[in-house]
């Protein structure tokens, strides 16, 4: 394991040397720049634009997810729902998305990938206004529409990463996917907050924060409808058309045998659990800490003043913003000098996370300032991995196969990870509950008890990761290499000139 840290020591150079190195570096990256957006027929501001596009979508994806958990209280006191019976609702959505997302995997590697988003997100928008007219007599019905959301959302998640890996290389795409994953933490808060705030400020009529969501959903659609462009497939890493495409079975044996695809997915899956548990279950978990505390000390009514969506949606924004940002410049600067530098990341970041979640949970009832403070640490923690895990799982399949591997990749982080992690972990509580009097302590406790899986889950992600390590390096050579058997043709020289009608907007 010690080798994975290695790394070559470089010889001094003279400073003549260095500017000359630079000035040849510049001119080449100018140089490859202008072939790269030659090649996809994107230009780079639209290039650009497309990656903004792609991440406010996601934004609002995220913050509909988690509008659900911030107005979790007036939902369950509507639809009369228990702990396990609140997470039966994301166990279904996540079996909608990833069933539903295998045929866009398929789709996504061989259709026009923008209208399968536009056609997917337009049904998304429109689920989301029907959720909110749902009567509270009818959870079912509640149930299933919150499924359909799920299938229709996953169009979106499965080619979006494709594009952008489409219309960046290098340490672009890892800036531009570390963009599109700062979405995920600022949506995470975003709906704690909106789910919360708009919910009170309609007096309890939770249907109107899903209206807010579906009408972004709608501008979303808009947007892409209008300025996202199809990039040529592969053609950034600086292949020739034609592409050759493999039968499904074909591809899905391949990426079977891909180790690094493999573990990495195994890590994401623990990571999927403990963002969809600890995401699900916070909240309720700091309200019930702090009704607690405040049983035992009645006349501290500061206790009272705080509220715990809105403050755990804010160090969510935060610590996420802050996470996914440095684990991509972190991964980034140790990739030149180890260049199995981006699983490590995600090791260390997933064991650092599991000390300070767990110390959090276990003080929750004797400090709440400390409970928020290692929350925020350990969600920083957690994020390092989330564009750097993505990178990853691009960079080692093949253009051709990306689609399908972010397809089955989503399935057994989701199906594995996410989809029943809420319900898990409210069905232990419930059962922990069982066996003592319904009180304020036996809540706190039940749900404690509970979500100390999650750090455990977080140290299995890290050894996962650390193995991902071992074949990275590898497995991206041979997906260079296998790249090349998907095109002909030789590479197109650079004419600093040059300026074809294709790289414009």
């Amino acid at each position: 394991m010690a080798s994975l840290f290695n790394s070559t020591p470089k010889m001094p150079l003279l400073l003549e040397d260095v500017e000359k190195g630079k000035d040849q570096q510049d001119e080449d990256e100018n140089c490859e720049e202008q072939d790269l957006h030659a090649r996809t027929g994107v230009s780079i501001v639209r290039s650009f634009i497309i990656v903004g596009v792609l991440t406010f979508i996601n934004l609002v994806t995220f913050i509909a997810a988690f509008t659900f958990v911030g107005a979790i209280s007036y939902l369950q006191s509507a639809f009369k729902m228990d702990d396990s019976k609140s997470g039966l609702i994301s166990l279904v959505f996540t079996i909608s998305s990833v069933l539903f997302g295998q045929i866009y995997g398929y789709l996504g590697d061989r259709w026009n990938r923008k209208y399968i988003m536009c056609a997917g997100m337009s049904f998304w928008s429109a689920i989301i206004l029907c959720k909110s007219y749902v009567p509270k007599e009818y959870f079912t019905v509640f149930l299933l529409i919150n499924g359909l959301s799920g299938a229709a959302e996953a169009s979106f998640k499965i080619t979006a990463p494709s594009i952008i890996a489409d219309v960046f290389v290098g340490d672009r795409r890892s800036r531009a996917l570390n963009l599109y994953y700062l979405a995920a933490p600022f949506g995470c808060g975003l709906g704690y907050i909106i789910g919360s705030k708009v919910t009170s400020a309609f007096g309890g009529a939770w249907q109107w924060a899903f209206r807010i969501i579906s009408a972004l959903g709608l501008v979303g659609v808009l947007l892409m409808a209008a300025f996202v462009k199809e990039p040529s497939r592969g053609a950034a890493e600086e292949k020739n058309k034609p592409l050759s495409f493999k039968g499904w079975l074909m591809d899905a044996n391949q990426l079977r045998k891909n180790r690094s695809l493999l573990f990495s997915t195994l890590g994401t899956i623990m990571v999927k659990f403990v963002a969809a548990a600890f995401g699900f279950w916070a909240v309720t978990f700091l309200k019930r800490a702090r009704a607690l505390m405040l049983q035992k000390a009645p006349y501290q009514t500061q206790l009272s003043n705080y509220d715990d969506s809105l403050i755990f949606g804010g160090l969510t924004v935060i610590s996420g913003i802050l996470g996914v940002g440095t684990g991509a410049e972190i991964a980034k600067r140790c990739r030149k000098y180890n260049p199995r530098a981006d699983p490590i990341v995600c090791a260390v970041g997933l064991l650092g996370s599991a000390i300070f979640l767990l110390l959090a949970i276990i003080l929750a009832d004797i400090s709440l300032v400390a409970t928020y403070v290692f929350i925020f640490i350990g969600t920083i923690f957690l994020s390092l991995n989330f564009s750097v895990s993505t990178d990853i799982r691009l960079y080692v399949v093949s253009p051709t196969r990306r689609s399908t591997a972010q397809a089955l990749s989503m399935a057994g982080s989701h199906l594995l990870g996410e989809a029943g992690s809420s319900y898990f972990i409210g069905l232990i509580s419930d059962r922990i509950k069982s066996y003592n009097p319904d009180s304020a302590l036996s809540n706190f406790r039940s749900l404690q008890y509970a979500l100390m899986v999650c750090p455990f889950v977080l140290v299995f992600g890290g050894g996962f990761f650390f193995a991902c390590a071992l074949f990275v390096e590898n497995d991206r050579k041979k997906a260079e290499t296998e790249s090349e058997d998907h095109y002909s043709g030789e590479k197109p020289d650079c004419d600093p000139s040059m300026n074809t009608e294709s790289s414009r907007m």
